[in-house]
């Protein structure tokens, strides 16, 4: 099918009787009139024809020879003359207006929706409303029109595009309207901007039609293939709907002529199967899934983004340090108990919070009291002492008497010192029954000295002319912890062993550290270690008062070597016999 576009003012009749004329004269010339539907190339030229009466503008045709239509010699005035002068295809200057409402209009949609996220999407649907500035060599005014598009989104920021646009301009010369359609595919290079707004470049290639019927003159007529280019942005005004505006370029590349188009086009985009992947708490759930969008920074979440708590302290897992809190017990903001009176039972489970430190208690924190002087075992001195006896704040009994029987159990307080006694502290001047107070007195004393020398534990002092030292590693304790072993366990019931078996024996237990630490924090810590044995040999029979400690520190390490081994081996716990 030949496609002819011929541009030219309103013709005169004159002159379109002249140029027939003279079509009849010349068979081969290519001003004649061809039939619409005749076969013939497709070559595109743009020429500027002049007559002596008028000029006449730009015009296009495809697959004519107008070289072979200028007359051979000069005629006379009923033969006119056809000089051709050719000069190139300018674009259109229209298009500055439409760059300046494209601009206003970023202006103004320049500002993000603050509650829109960032999304993944896969299917962009959209329509708009379109405006083309035509070259001016096209004899078309700028028109309006509409397009429609549909978009595959790729995962690494590119997306295909396919587009179909109606355009209604009209012809400068005769105002005759001209349907112009436009097919094109074109790939886009997506950049983000803000939370749910992009900026694009795109390319692609398509074929531009113009006319619907091809008329003899006057009416640019035909198809040709066009490059296409621009860029454009998206606004996000909800969670999968967008105002698109955008900037193209046609350029015609389908013939021996090139021209340019300017458009742009605003509408609207839905983004179908769109989803988000804003996570605002780094939980790895994506905000549309989580169903505890505040979850703090390192908690360990389900698979609804909610915290995991596995002993129910309300310290999430990830950020609990000490993840087998007994349940009830109060913790810190790192997720440990905390025990306000030291006593080894958490605040919370507590029943008795104000205990001294250093007393012995029960499962539910309260302290025991095996003799009930008022003085917590642990602290008691004297863990034996008569019921209903005055203690002093060891745990002692007073007798302020001195005649052997306690303040509290003494009912004849003021007795002379040396004057015999019976059980109730009374002599037999006060009324009291010293018979029955002498027996005690003088078989014990006849049957007393002997035992001291008798009882076999007694070769012990043997064993301290040789003390032995018992040592504690570093891995008798938990790693970076105050906490005993098992293994550790064996060595102290050794040491509460020899204890419980010479009664006058006392030990010191010594804490040595090694340099890796503050020096402070490093003797708190061996603090801590001490307490940890002093609170086991107390806990199997062992008094207070025998258990001397002392923190060495640094000053007598073991070996000089600084390397973790050395370390390793400089910390330690050493319990020796004192004289």
């Amino acid at each position: 099918m030949t496609l002819e576009l011929v541009l030219s003012p309103e013709p005169d009749p004159a002159e379109v009787f002249e140029r027939k004329t003279f079509a009849r004269a010349l068979p081969g010339s290519a001003l004649a009139a061809r039939p619409r539907g005749s076969s013939g190339s497709r070559r595109l030229s743009c020429f500027a024809s002049e007559f002596p009466e008028r000029r006449v503008k730009a015009g296009w045709r495809f697959g004519s020879k107008v070289d072979s239509a200028r007359p051979r010699h000069r005629g006379s005035a009923a033969w006119p003359r056809f000089d051709r002068v050719r000069r190139p295809c300018q674009p259109s200057q229209g298009a500055a207006p439409l760059r300046g409402a494209i601009l206003a209009l970023l202006a103004c949609l320049a500002v993000p929706h603050p509650a829109l996220a960032q999304r993944r999407y896969l299917i962009e649907l959209g329509a708009a409303g379109s405006v083309m500035s035509f070259s001016d060599s096209t004899d078309l005014r700028t028109g309006p029109g509409g397009l429609g598009r549909l978009g595959i989104w790729l995962p690494i920021r590119l997306s295909l595009e396919g587009e179909g646009s109606l355009l209604k301009p009209k012809t400068k010369s005769a105002s005759v309207g001209v349907d112009v359609k436009t097919i094109s595919g074109s790939v886009l290079y997506n950049f983000t901007a803000g939370r749910n707004n992009s900026v694009y470049l795109k390319t692609g290639v398509g074929s531009t039609t113009y006319g619907s019927n091809c008329p003899t003159i006057g009416i640019i007529c035909g198809t040709g293939t066009a490059w296409l280019g621009g860029a454009g942005f998206r606004i996000g005004i909800g969670p999968t709907v967008m105002v698109r505006a955008e900037g193209e370029l046609n350029r015609n590349v389908g013939g021996d002529i090139k021209f340019s188009n300017f458009g742009g086009n605003l509408g609207l985009s839905f983004m179908l199967g769109s989803k988000s992947t804003l996570d605002s708490d780094a939980d790895g759930v994506p905000d549309s899934d989580d169903k505890c969008p505040g979850t703090p920074r390192g908690a360990i979440v389900d698979k609804h983004g909610c915290p995991i708590d596995s002993d129910g302290d309300g310290v999430p897992d990830g950020i609990d340090r000490c993840p087998r809190t007994p349940r009830g017990a109060v913790v810190d903001s790192l997720g440990c108990p905390k025990d306000s009176d030291d006593d080894g039972v958490p605040d919370g489970l507590d029943k008795c919070p104000d205990t001294p430190r250093g007393a012995w208690v029960d499962a539910s924190g309260c302290p025991k009291d095996s003799d009930g002087d008022g003085v917590p075992d642990g602290l008691d001195r004297c863990p034996d002492t008569p019921k209903g006896a005055t203690v002093d704040a060891l745990g002692c009994p007073s007798d302020s008497d001195g005649d052997g029987v306690p303040d509290g159990l003494d009912k004849c307080p003021n007795t002379p010192p040396g004057t015999p006694v019976d059980a109730n502290g009374c002599s037999a001047a006060q009324g009291g029954t010293p018979p029955k107070r002498q027996p005690p007195a003088g078989p014990p004393p006849a049957a007393k000295p002997a035992p001291p020398p008798n009882p076999t534990p007694s070769p012990q002092p043997a064993a301290a002319k040789k003390p032995h030292i018992f040592v504690l590693r570093d891995n008798a304790f938990g790693p970076g912890s105050a906490r005993l072993r098992a293994s550790a366990r064996g060595t102290l019931d050794s040491v509460a062993a020899a204890l419980a078996a010479d009664s006058r024996l006392r030990v010191e237990i010594g804490a040595h550290t090694a340099p890796s630490r503050g020096e402070s924090d490093s003797r708190r810590f061996a603090r801590l270690r001490i307490q940890a044995v002093r609170a086991y040999l107390i806990t199997k029979g062992i008094p207070p008062q025998r258990l001397v400690a002392k923190v060495y520190g640094r000053s007598q390490p073991l070996t000089a070597d600084t390397s973790a081994t050395g370390r390793a081996i400089n910390r330690r716990i050493e319990i020796s016999p004192l004289p």
